[in-house]
Parts: C-alpha cells; sequence; structure tokens
C-alpha cells in the first residue's frame, strides 16, 4: 500500500511570497510598454545631445509621482488601520448569513483590510498620476528661490516670483491635502456607519445608541485645518479674479474679503480645535455642528459686509473708491504682457500726395507686397510641385539681400506628402525606406510677377535653380519639417527618392548624422516593437547595422517632446542659411496665468494673463539637430527652466549671424499684444474706467473657404519698410487699430526685427480730430468706384470670381497708404492671376493691371484704368469740367472702326471664357466710345 502524502497548507510567509510574485510580475507586464517606450525615448534624446535633459526630465517625473504616491498610500491606509484598531471592539472577524439554507461566513476582517488597501492604492495611484503631469510646475517651485529680484505686488507686498512659482505647487499641494482629508473622512464615516450598524444588530435596542464619533472627529478636524490653509491660499488667488471693468483685488474684496478670509481662517482653525475637543470628552454630534459653526457665521457675516460696502459704500462712488486698484491693474497688465517696453509715437495721417513723399520712400513702395499668401499657395501647388505627392504647406515672409539690396520674398518649402501618393504605392517599403523627404523651397519676391501674373521665383525647380548669385540651396533635402508625421528609416541599402527627373528618378542615400543608430538585433526588435513595425523591421535585408531611426520630424511635436513646459507659434517658417543649408526658426514663450493684478487672455485653449517670447528654436531640415536660444534672459520663467536644465538653452549670442539676420517679431505675440493694448493703452483709470478710447485690431473684407466675401478681423503683415522718423529701412511686423465700434483707424502697432531694435514694437497714435479711413472703408470705395465695380461683377460672372488679397495699411511718409492686390481666378483653374492693383491715399483712389501703372495713376496725375494700355497723363477731372476741353485721340472713322473690334472681340472673348481679357476688350470699347461722344460734340 502507497504511502499516503499529506499536503499541507504552505505557511503564511509563503502565501505572501508567492502573492509578492504574482504582483511584480502583473506589474512587469502591464509597464512593459512603458518601460520600451522610455527606452527608445532615451535613444531620441540622446541622439541630439539631450540625453541629460531626459534623464532629469524622467527624474522629475517620478520623484513627483513616488513622493505623492508614498505620502497618500501611507496616510489613507494609516488612517484606515488605525480606524480598525480603534473600533476593533464593535468589527466582528467574521459574519454568518443564511443563503438556501446553509450557513455562509464572511470574513469581514479580511475583507475590510483588502478594502481599506485597494481603496488607498487606487487613490494614491490617481493623485500621484495627475500630479506627475504637473512636474514643471513643482520643478521652478524647487529651483524657484535661485531666481531673485522682480516687483513687489501692491496687496500683500510679495514678489512676482511667489506668484509664478510658489503660489502654483502651493495650490496643487493644498488640493491634494484637501483630497486627503476628504478621503480620510469619507473612510472615518464609513466605520461609523459600520460600528453603528454592529451596535444595533448586536442587540442594543433599548435604549439610546451611541454612535463613535471619535475617529471620524479626527478626520474631520484635520479637515477643518486643511479648508484654513486652503482659505489662506485662496486670499492670494483674489489678485486674478476678473471684474467687469478691471481685474484683481477691489476696494470691497482689500478692505472686507481679505481681513474676512483671514478671520475665517482663524474659524476654521478654531472648530479644528472644538473637533479635538470631541475625542478627549464624550463623544457628541453637537460638537462637530459647533465645530463647524465659528467658521459658517463668520463666512456669512464676511459676505454680507462685502455686500453693504459694495452696494452702499463702492457702487455710489465707485470710480473713486476703485481708482488705485484700477491704476494697479493698468501697471501690471502692462508689464505682464510687454507693453511697458512698447513705444509710442505721434502720426499726422495727412491726405495729400506730397504728404507720402513717394521719392524718399522708395525703398517702403518697392516691397509692397501684392502676393496674397493664400493667393500664392494656391499658384505654387499647380506650377512648382511637379508631383502630386509634393505639397506647399505654409507660406513664409522674410527679407534676403538681393543684388546688394534688401528685399522682402516670400518662401514655400516643398514638402513630401505620404498621404499623396498612389494607392498602389503605400506599402511599408515605399513610406519608411523611399519616400523620406520632400525637396528644395521656392523663394520670390513679394511684388514679382511675370507677364502672365505668375510669381517672379529666384529660386525654384527640382534639382533647385537660383536666379540670384548670393542665394543658394546645397541642401535642399527636408527630412524635418511640418508634413513629416511619419517614422522613416534612412543609411539603409534601398535608396531613397530624392526628386523626379525625366524618365529616371533621381536618388539619394542620407548622407547625416541625426536620428538613433539601429545597432544590433536585440536594439532593433526593441525598437521596432515600440515604433509598430515589429513584423517587417527586424526581418528587413534592406536595414543593416550602421541605418537609423529618424522619429518625431514634424518640428512642432519636435520641439514640444524637448520642452512641453513652453507654449510654441504654431507657424514655424523656413531660412536659407549662408551655407546653403536650410532651418526652421521657431518661436518659444513662457507663460503663466497667475501673474498678480493682470488681466486673463485667452491663448489658444488656455487662459493667461503673463506671456515672453523668450526662446527662439532652430531645426535643421536635414539633420534634425534642435537649439534653444534664449533671447529674454531676464525672464524669471526662463530664469528658472535654465536653472534646472542648463545644457538645453544657449544664450542668444551664439546663434549664428546668418540665422540671426532672418529673426522676426512672432505673430502671436503681436496678435495677444494688439488685443491687450487696445483696452491698457488707456493708462489714465477715469478714462480706462469709462471705457472712452477703446480700441479694436481693424477688421477688412476677406474670403471663406466657399468663395464668399466676408468681414474678419486683419491679421499681423510683414512689410519691408522705413518706420517714420526713423532712416533705415527694417523688416517689421504691423497691425492697425479701429476705434471699438468704429471702422476709421485710430492707431497702428509695429513689431520690430531687425538688429539692436529686434524685439520692440512701437505704436503710431493717429489725429483723434479728423476721420483717417480704416480698411473696410476703403473696401467700400472700391466697391463704390463704378468703373471697378462693374468690371468686378464681370469678372465675377460666367466661370471665374474674384479674389481680394490682404490690405495692407502702411505708413509713407506723413500719409497713409492703403494697397490691395485683386485676384481672377477661373472655376476649371485653381490658379489666381494677379489683374488689379488697387492704391489709395485718404483722398485719392487709384488702381491699374500692374503696381506701376497703379503707382503713375496715384503719383503721376495718369488715369485710372483696368486695360494695360494706359492713357497719357491728363489732370483729374471734376464733375464741372467740360467735355470739350478733352482733345480727341482720333478722327470719328478710325473710333468707329476700332469700337467695332473691340466688340467683336470682346464677344468671341466671352463666349471663349476668357474672362479676363474680354473684361479688357470691354474697357477699351467704353474708351472709344467716350472719346467718340466727345469728338462729335
Amino acid at each position: 500500500m502507497p504511502d499516503i502524502i499529506d499536503w499541507q497548507q504552505p505557511p503564511r510567509h509563503r502565501r505572501r511570497l508567492i502573492f509578492l510574485v504574482l504582483a511584480i510580475l502583473v506589474v512587469i507586464i502591464f509597464s512593459a510598454r512603458t518601460a520600451l517606450s522610455y527606452y527608445v525615448d532615451s535613444l531620441w534624446f540622446a541622439s541630439l545631445g539631450y540625453g541629460e535633459i531626459f534623464r532629469k526630465t524622467l527624474t522629475l517625473q517620478w520623484a513627483v509621482f513616488a513622493a505623492f504616491f508614498a505620502v497618500t498610500f501611507l496616510f489613507l491606509y494609516g488612517c484606515f488601520l488605525a480606524l480598525r484598531r480603534a473600533y476593533r471592539a464593535d468589527l466582528p472577524d467574521d459574519y454568518r448569513i443564511v443563503v438556501g439554507g446553509q450557513a455562509l461566513h464572511l470574513p469581514v476582517a479580511r475583507i475590510l483590510h483588502l478594502l481599506g488597501l485597494a481603496v488607498s492604492l487606487v487613490v494614491a495611484v490617481v493623485n500621484a498620476a495627475s500630479f506627475m503631469e504637473a512636474w514643471p510646475t513643482f520643478a521652478v517651485y524647487w529651483y524657484a528661490p535661485r531666481v531673485t529680484g522682480g516687483a513687489l505686488d501692491p496687496i500683500f507686498g510679495k514678489s512676482i516670483s511667489f506668484y509664478l512659482f510658489a503660489l502654483p505647487a502651493w495650490q496643487f499641494i493644498t488640493d491634494w491635502l484637501l483630497t486627503l482629508a476628504v478621503v480620510a473622512c469619507l473612510i472615518a464615516f464609513f466605520f461609523v456607519f459600520v460600528t453603528g450598524s454592529t451596535r444595533m444588530l448586536s442587540g442594543r435596542r433599548g435604549g439610546y445608541i451611541s454612535l463613535p464619533w471619535r475617529g471620524f472627529s479626527i478626520a474631520f478636524g484635520f479637515f477643518l485645518l486643511i479648508l484654513a490653509m486652503r482659505m489662506y491660499i485662496g486670499r492670494f488667488e483674489r489678485l486674478f479674479d476678473e471684474h467687469t471693468i478691471f481685474s484683481g483685488v477691489t476696494y470691497a474684496d482689500a478692505h472686507v474679503t481679505l481681513p474676512g478670509m483671514l478671520v475665517v481662517c482663524a474659524a476654521l482653525i478654531l472648530g479644528a480645535g472644538i473637533a479635538i475637543i470631541n475625542v478627549v470628552v464624550a463623544p457628541r454630534t453637537r460638537w462637530l455642528i459647533a465645530a463647524v459653526a465659528p467658521a459658517a457665521v463668520c463666512y456669512l457675516v464676511v459676505q454680507i459686509f462685502g455686500w453693504y460696502v459694495s452696494s452702499f459704500i463702492v457702487k455710489p462712488n465707485e470710480l473713486v473708491r476703485e481708482r488705485p486698484y484700477i491704476a494697479y491693474n493698468i501697471e501690471l497688465t502692462r508689464q505682464a504682457y510687454g507693453l511697458d517696453r512698447l513705444a509710442q509715437r505721434e502720426f499726422p495721417a495727412e491726405t495729400t500726395v506730397e504728404a507720402a513723399d513717394p521719392a524718399n520712400n522708395q525703398a517702403t513702395l518697392q516691397n509692397i507686397r501684392l502676393w496674397d499668401w493664400r493667393a500664392l499657395q494656391d499658384t505654387l501647388r499647380q506650377i512648382q510641385e511637379i508631383r502630386t505627392y509634393y505639397d506647399f504647406p505654409d507660406i513664409d515672409i522674410d527679407r534676403y539681400e538681393i543684388n546688394g539690396t534688401m528685399r522682402q520674398v516670400m518662401l514655400a518649402a516643398r514638402e513630401l506628402n505620404i498621404d499623396k501618393l498612389p494607392e498602389s504605392s503605400r506599402n511599408w517599403i515605399n513610406e519608411k525606406l523611399i519616400y523620406t523627404h520632400g525637396y528644395g523651397i521656392t523663394m520670390n519676391p513679394v511684388n514679382g510677377f511675370t507677364a502672365e501674373g505668375l510669381p517672379t521665383l529666384i529660386l525654384s525647380n527640382m534639382p533647385v535653380q537660383s536666379t540670384v548669385n548670393g542665394i543658394v540651396v546645397k541642401r535642399p533635402e527636408i527630412y524635418f519639417g511640418e508634413l513629416t508625421n511619419t517614422d522613416v528609416y534612412v543609411k539603409t541599402r534601398q535608396q531613397e527618392f530624392n526628386y523626379p527627373q525625366g524618365q529616371n528618378n533621381s536618388l539619394t542615400s542620407y548622407e547625416g548624422n541625426g536620428g538613433i543608430l539601429l545597432g544590433s538585433f536585440l536594439r532593433r526588435l526593441l525598437i521596432a516593437s515600440d515604433r509598430g513595425d515589429l513584423t517587417k523591421l527586424p526581418f528587413s535585408d534592406d536595414i543593416n547595422r550602421e541605418s537609423r531611426l529618424l522619429m518625431r520630424r514634424n518640428v512642432r511635436d519636435r520641439v514640444a517632446a524637448l520642452a512641453p513646459f513652453l507654449t510654441y507659434d504654431l507657424d514655424p517658417y523656413i531660412v536659407v542659411g549662408d551655407d546653403g543649408r536650410l532651418s526652421w526658426v521657431m518661436d518659444a514663450f513662457t507663460t503663466s496665468d497667475s501673474y498678480p493684478y493682470s488681466r486673463h487672455y485667452a491663448l489658444g485653449d488656455a487662459l493667461v494673463n503673463y506671456m515672453r517670447n523668450s526662446v527662439k528654436v532652430v531645426i535643421d531640415a536635414y539633420d534634425g539637430t534642435t537649439t534653444f536660444y534664449v533671447f529674454d534672459p531676464q525672464d524669471p520663467i526662463i530664469m528658472a527652466y535654465r536653472q534646472i536644465f542648463p545644457d538645453l538653452f544657449k544664450d542668444a549670442a551664439a546663434m549664428p549671424p546668418a540665422l540671426r539676420e532672418h529673426l522676426r517679431y512672432p505673430e502671436l505675440l503681436l496678435k495677444l499684444q494688439a488685443s491687450v493694448y487696445g483696452l491698457y493703452h488707456m493708462t489714465d483709470p477715469q478714462v480706462f474706467y469709462n471705457r472712452e478710447d477703446l480700441w479694436t485690431v481693424a477688421s477688412e473684407v476677406g474670403m471663406d473657404e466657399s468663395g464668399q466675401q466676408r468681414t474678419q478681423p486683419m491679421e499681423p503683415n510683414f512689410v519691408l519698410m522705413k518706420l517714420p522718423g526713423e532712416t533705415a529701412v527694417e523688416f517689421v511686423e504691423i497691425l492697425p487699430f479701429t476705434p471699438a465700434n468704429r471702422n476709421n483707424l485710430i492707431g497702428w502697432i509695429a513689431g520690430r526685427s531687425d538688429g539692436e531694435k529686434y524685439g520692440t514694437s512701437v505704436v503710431y497714435d493717429f489725429p483723434k480730430t479728423r476721420l483717417v479711413d480704416g480698411p473696410l472703408q476703403i473696401e467700400a470705395r472700391i466697391d463704390q468706384n463704378a468703373q471697378l465695380s462693374g468690371q468686378l461683377t464681370l469678372w465675377n460672372q460666367q466661370g471665374s470670381h474674384v479674389r481680394r488679397g490682404t490690405l495692407l495699411v502702411i505708413p509713407c511718409g506723413h500719409a497713409l497708404l492703403y494697397a490691395e492686390p485683386i485676384y481672377l481666378q477661373a472655376e476649371r483653374s485653381p490658379m489666381p492671376e494677379l489683374r488689379l492693383v488697387v492704391l489709395a491715399l485718404q483722398d485719392r483712389l487709384a488702381y491699374g493691371p500692374t503696381f506701376e501703372s497703379a503707382m503713375r495713376a496715384l503719383f503721376g496725375g495718369e488715369v485710372s484704368s483696368l486695360s494695360g494700355t494706359m492713357a497719357p497723363a491728363e489732370p483729374e477731372r471734376s464733375a464741372s469740367t467740360p467735355t470739350a476741353a478733352i482733345k480727341p485721340v482720333a478722327d470719328a472713322n478710325a473710333l468707329i472702326t476700332g469700337a467695332a473690334k473691340d466688340l467683336a472681340d470682346y464677344q468671341r472673348l466671352t463666349a471663349e471664357g476668357k474672362l479676363g481679357e474680354a473684361g479688357q476688350k470691354l474697357e477699351q470699347l467704353k474708351r472709344k466710345l467716350e472719346e467718340l461722344s466727345a469728338h462729335q460734340r
């Protein structure tokens, strides 16, 4: 007979070890994906020379997670254990219930233990994960003591650094403590409920059953203490409050609310003491009610007193009472948005041709932008895409020296759009190994047109051709750009498509050092697993040890991954360096929503009340090298981040001069500053209070996606010009203002981009004693001109439509010059052609088929014409000018013959759909008929 084996239950410590091993395996399985992602990210950061940045960022993130997880778990689990021990006498170890006639024993003690452990873990993980995302807030708080200096707020006398760094961290911490206090109260109440139910079920029903409030009283006292702390921190948050007239602390806040909040804090601390008394004496519910009563009474009294002061002391004398607080709001808002650095000048905005002084402003006139960027983009897509899989995602405006003269130009990067590849070509080898990059750029003067109405290209075609000796592109491949949203593998055995060339395509191989080296099979396997190429990359014959992975090739994703704590302008622009390489430049900003007494404005999806363009980021389009340059070292936020990441940032002086020459004032910053300046140019509290001089950004007539005209706020425009009162030509960004709910101009802001003036801005104030036409009024004058209106109506018929370009408002001499290009676009062709240029001064409107003809009509006295043939110069005629004074230019028979020919040509061209040429013939016909009528008289 065989021996009987006695299977004994493993010892308790062995069971715990088994559970621990299983838990570790579960954690490993679920965290493997994260660990793999961290591994590939570490390789990517190291490939850019920022390995230390990744390690420090990861250390900060997990330090925050570990700290909040550990404290949260220990606190909650400790509360649970302490409360369970305190209520042990009333907690059964198990509970017997009868189900279907059978007794079932529930291990109550073990269930409670597991429940407490699970709740503590879940709350700890959720809290720690949410705070992990806020690691920049705690990082700058830790390094903030090293950032010194700054002004003091006028209410509490705290430094600006306190509001930018310390206060956000303390807000997070007090919110976290408040969460812990609430959960602790819920746990304590749970035990009160369970033990109270146990006492009732145990048969104590003969009389009053006391509830065990001692444990809950401790938790409730802790809650009141944290609430007092949160109330104290909330006093500083009153400096960010938004009111109808201004932002920040009001008279009632300063005299009632803020002192009252201190009283409420004291009452909450007193209530916490009363709750603790409930622990040492016979616990009663009335003690808990008494703990809340002082704070509730004080809060109610403060609210009533605040309402009284606001209604009967402030409202009848609001301007007098609020005047100093309005002044604080004006001063600190201007500081927060950099408006205190803004220069303000008067501009006469005279109306005569002589005031425009064209002879001394030729540099401005020769660089007036006639190409609207949308029209140019559509045109380039037709004449320079070459293949359907190329695209021009954006048009950038810059200035370059051309033949010894600084000229304003427009650039467009020809990027590869992988989504436009033919469906039959959409496979892993083509998308990852062959079609890896875009190629080349185009460059054209802002007012350069061929005889066919196309742009005069300086850089064009593939391979890139240049018509200017000083501007060449030696490295035209674009591996990193705005459309490069996919990973690619380079330095493989498969040659890459470079550009189309006749019957055979030009091929190339990547020669840079960018990207992650794939290396060994194991490393390749790990990378492939992370990037979703597990079934292809490790087994491809085209991949070798020297192959490289290029990831995060979209320049926006690239900079956001390296420095997520900065805010970026979403419009990067391309620059051609002196060495022939292409680089992207992006503006980066530091922002905050906790600058004291500053008004909040929308910036994308966020609200901010502080902004600085502290950093310029340069990304090499070929190898992806990314460099951060600090251009505002006085910004306290960037000072703190430089303390954290000293290897990430470089001084502005380290930027190559060839790149620095192409920096520009950020569009995003100018738009925000213009919005703020519209209200906060009023520095007198009384004027500000009455909104006597409220400005808004001027509006213009634009086109929606369906081609319909609509009124929209003007966008900033870059102009190469000589600013009023200056001697040198500058590259500036301009935006005009109108009074609120009016269309006339009142001011004009310019952001400067060159030399020592870079980063400064200037506002020109127009006279308030007379009307200065705004963009919409100029547009109305164009629509009311009989000749222009008739021609535009004709063009908008029979298979074509008119596109209006951006209306520029440019100070020229002592006058304002308005310029608008008008394009004609056939429905069957998406390529618009310039047909008219409209120029205007305050009292004069001129136009012509070319910029030169419009200039002669505006400044030279010639008659405006819609055709290419200009009439001899003659003075403008008024309504009283006798028709007989007009000299006939041909005899009657010649005029009749010419008119008949023009009519026949007009009918033929209209039938052929050539509406632009038909319009010119119609104009010639009208002119001949007028001359014939004058001749007959």
